[in-house]
């Protein structure tokens, strides 16, 4: 590798992502081979080559740079990535060349990777033969904490290499004798059908199920809830570890949210809330029926029969100025850490009142213009997180104690300082698998240097 002088480097760099910019590929494969470091090179804002070039459309020059390692995941100063800038200014040859596609990105808990097959909760032939199949998956779950496999509390040391515990019918077929065990079919894993060769056998998707249990998780451990899952070791999260489920992969995040969720609805609603008699699960765990013949929730449509969702308005407010937002914090929270406010959906109110309301009732500030951003699954127990942005009309806060201890405005450059670095002087913002981080972060690229 050539070396170079401070004032020479500098120089270098200047000349090539002046390159980059202009679309000169030859140049920009030249230099590349005598100084290979200039790939990861950044200018004025943090750009890289790579950007300059998503910005002014040259695709041979964004894949060339990809072609020879460029990370497409760095951001400038203003948080973009070039997908972003790419998208922003309309390249869409350029976008696609960067991903990730224009499908917006699930938020944590939100991935879909099992069909669930809802015409078949009702198919008790097919169900099962599902149940004993030797392919099918058992996700065990003890008070609503699921079994996992992975480095022990001792060695993991920050590590998040935790897998659900997968196991099948011989290991959970105990537990499922017992009349206290709910089982819910979660649904069969889906395929592309173009993966699939023409001389290939029919694929028959393997089944997912949940087995909820109260059973004593040193039980289940020592047991019959053993056996399969691959290795490491095996246990269950304590029942305050919620932050432990952000440690799963987006995949099994979003199969716990499914299954989490259903088995909270079963064990809150064990009686006919019409009646007061017991319940009992039908339809593969997606419902309830009283057993009181005479209930009046076994005429017509009654949605206490089926399991809740609770809509939870979720929203970043922004300041007049429109740099700056409002984030509030609980005294639950981890010091130095503020998030958005959020609250839930009152009957007869729609989401845009829903936002109004309770940024007045939090901290006082009036606002007029929501915008709907994207929704989270939230999986304790049973929420859906609907994410906006509104527009503050006031900027004076007055804190309900009540709802949150504190509430601040904070300069879009504070909040990039701890999107940046994790942590700022005066703030920490909520983690990237939650959707008040993904809001935050919305909010950085509205309105950016592009």
């Amino acid at each position: 590798m050539t070396d170079l002088r401070p004032s020479a480097e500098a120089e270098l760099v200047e000349r090539f992502l002046d390159a980059a910019a202009r679309g000169d590929l030859s140049r920009v494969s030249s230099m590349l081979s005598h100084v290979p470091s200039l790939i990861h090179q950044t200018g004025t804002g943090g750009w890289t080559a790579l950007m300059f070039g998503a910005r002014n459309g040259h695709y041979d020059v964004v894949k060339e740079l990809l072609t020879r390692g460029c990370d497409g995941s760095s951001v400038n100063a203003s948080f973009q990535t070039a997908y972003d800038i790419a998208k922003f200014w309309g390249h869409g040859h350029v976008s696609k060349l960067l991903g990730p596609t224009d499908t917006p990105k699930e938020n944590y808990f939100g991935r879909e990777t099992l069909d669930r097959l809802g015409l078949r909760r009702t198919d008790e032939e097919w169900l099962d033969a599902k149940r004993t199949a030797a392919e099918t998956v058992f996700l065990l779950f003890s008070k609503l904490s699921p079994m996992v496999v992975g480095p022990s509390r001792e060695q993991e040391a920050g590590r998040t290499d935790l897998q659900l515990c997968r196991l099948g019918h011989e290991a959970v077929k105990w537990l499922l004798q017992k009349p206290s065990t709910v089982l819910v079919f979660l649904g069969v894993e889906k395929r592309d059908p173009s993966s699939q060769t023409a001389d290939e056998a029919p694929w028959e998707p393997p089944a997912w199920f949940a087995v909820g249990t109260d059973e004593d998780a040193a039980k289940l451990l020592e047991g019959g809830g053993g056996g399969g899952g691959g290795g490491g070791e095996r246990r269950f999260f304590p029942r305050s570890g919620h932050k432990d489920l952000l440690r799963l992969s987006e995949d099994e995040a979003g199969v716990v949210a499914q299954a989490r969720s259903v088995l909270a609805w079963h064990s809150r609603y064990s009686f006919c809330s019409t009646c007061g008699g017991a319940t009992r699960p039908e339809e593969a765990g997606y419902k309830r029926r009283c057993v009181n013949a005479g209930c009046p929730s076994r005429q017509g449509v009654h949605n206490t029969c089926y399991p809740r969702v609770d809509p939870v308005v979720i929203m970043l407010v922004i300041h007049p100025d429109g740099d700056q937002c409002l984030l509030g914090r609980k005294k639950m929270f981890p010091s130095g850490m503020f998030s958005c406010l959020a609250g839930f959906v009152e009957p007869g109110e729609t989401l845009e009142a829903a936002v109004r309301r309770e940024t007045r009732e939090e901290s006082g500030v009036t606002v007029d213009l929501v915008q709907y951003v994207s929704c989270q699954p939230w999986p304790m127990p049973s929420s859906l997180m609907i994410g906006c942005v509104a527009v503050a009309v006031t900027t004076d806060i007055k804190v309900d104690k009540n709802e949150i201890e504190e509430a601040r405005w904070f300069s879009r450059q504070q909040v990039m300082d701890s999107l940046l670095r994790g942590s700022h002087q005066v703030l920490m913002v909520p983690p990237s698998q939650t959707i008040a981080h993904q809001l935050i972060k919305h909010w950085i690229g509205m309105s950016a240097n592009l």
